[in-house]
């Protein structure tokens, strides 16, 4: 992965690359900002650049500095075996391997799924590959001793030593205290990128030890031509997704490739918002045991997913552009059951939402919480046609 390679965020290239000819690279970083607005991919090109001896600052004329993509260190990075290049992600326990799981289990599959999906990776994708979607992952305490073990030794050929901690919000609690001091006082030559979704489930003494960098959403002039001319989409079929997408890449190739989760959330919430619509306890019974049995972060997508379009019906009352936000299965849904999420019940909404996947984070028994959501859920709905029918 190069900075060419990626499409749009100029302006952080720009940045990453003049920390690199002002000898200022920091030794800790965070990279931070909404799923598919390409952290990962800019991780690996900023530490590519870095180590990359032929590299260019770029032309008075404009022209982005690059790594050569020609030298060994280069292609060894084209294929993410670089030795000065090391990656910490979440992991869980599998048929495989059942006790103590540490990322290098998984090396071989991250990096098949990373070159595979040209560096475009939700957690969910991660967890389907590695095969433990049913469970959450973390970033545990051995994989901290990993990370203090790795950095221990001497680069083996580049100038510097690149740790990427992938989704860094998943590192446990109890584990974080083993890599604050490396943090603070890093061995020379050494760069921590820690990425997340998620900065404010980080705990404050990792924030305060790095430097942060908010990624923006992919503008969707970007997007169009990513979608054309890196994935081959018609532009027509590109620009149809935009507005749904939302700047996110990986979710507009997710739609475009009518991947099953999209079409899963979208059936499921105008389902289970139905049953709540029609007070169907024994159905709404047969729905829980239904969702609790796919895994907690598929649900946990679910809940953000239902947030998302709950906000939509909401603005869709006042005309709001974030209707065009939401794709034609969604609007046709909303059409009727939109001006039941009014004054009186969105902040409720967006708060029962919120606490249930703070819950489903502490593993809280998903039969209970979805049970107990869906009670509240119909509540809401019946104070929204109340306050909707006493407005007319």
């Amino acid at each position: 992965m190069l900075f060419r390679d990626i499409t749009g965020q100029e302006e952080i290239k720009r940045r990453l690359i003049q920390t690199v000819k002002d000898n200022r690279v920091s030794h800790a970083q965070l990279f931070h900002g909404p799923e598919g607005s390409r952290k990962l991919a800019m991780a690996i090109a900023y530490a590519r650049f870095i180590n990359c001896p032929n590299r260019s600052f770029g032309t008075k004329d404009g022209t982005m500095g690059d790594a050569c993509g020609v030298c060994p260190s280069c292609i060894k990075f084209s294929k993410l075996i670089h030795p000065d290049l090391h990656f910490i992600f979440p992991v869980a326990t599998t048929k495989e391997i059942e006790k103590d799981p540490i990322s290098k289990d998984f090396l071989k599959t991250w990096r098949e799924i990373l070159l595979e999906s040209n560096f475009r990776l939700s957690l969910n994708d991660w967890y389907k590959a590695a095969n433990f979607e049913k469970k959450q992952g973390i970033i545990n305490a051995d994989d901290c001793s990993e990370i203090l073990k790795t950095l221990s030794y001497k680069s083996y050929e580049s100038e510097f030593k690149v740790m990427i901690i992938w989704m860094a919000d998943r590192l446990y609690h109890s584990a974080a205290p083993k890599i604050l001091k490396i943090l603070e006082e890093p061995p020379d030559k050494s760069l921590f990128i820690l990425i997340t979704e998620n900065p404010e489930k980080i705990i404050n003494t990792i924030l305060s030890r790095t430097q942060a960098i908010k990624f923006p959403r992919l503008a969707d002039d970007d997007l169009v031509w990513e979608l054309t001319q890196k994935y081959g989409y018609p532009p027509g079929e590109a620009a149809r997704v935009i507005p749904v997408a939302d700047g996110n890449l990986t979710r507009a190739v997710k739609i475009l490739k009518n991947d099953e989760d999209e079409s899963f959330y979208t059936k499921t919430f105008v389902e289970w918002m139905r049953l709540c619509y029609k007070h169907e306890m024994k159905h709404t019974m047969d729905f829980v045991a239904d969702i609790a049995k796919i895994g907690r972060e598929k649900q946990k997508n679910f809940l953000l997913y239902a947030e998302r379009v709950i906000r939509g019906a909401f603005l869709s009352n006042f005309d709001h552009p974030a209707l065009g936000r939401l794709n034609d299965e969604e609007k046709e849904f909303l059409i009727k059951f939109g001006k039941f999420i009014n004054h009186s019940n969105i902040v409720k909404f967006s708060e029962e939402l919120e606490k249930a996947q703070v819950h489903i984070d502490r593993n809280a028994n998903p039969s209970i919480l979805f049970m107990d959501l869906s009670m509240t859920v119909t509540i809401l709905l019946l104070t929204g046609q109340k306050a909707a029918a006493s407005s007319q």
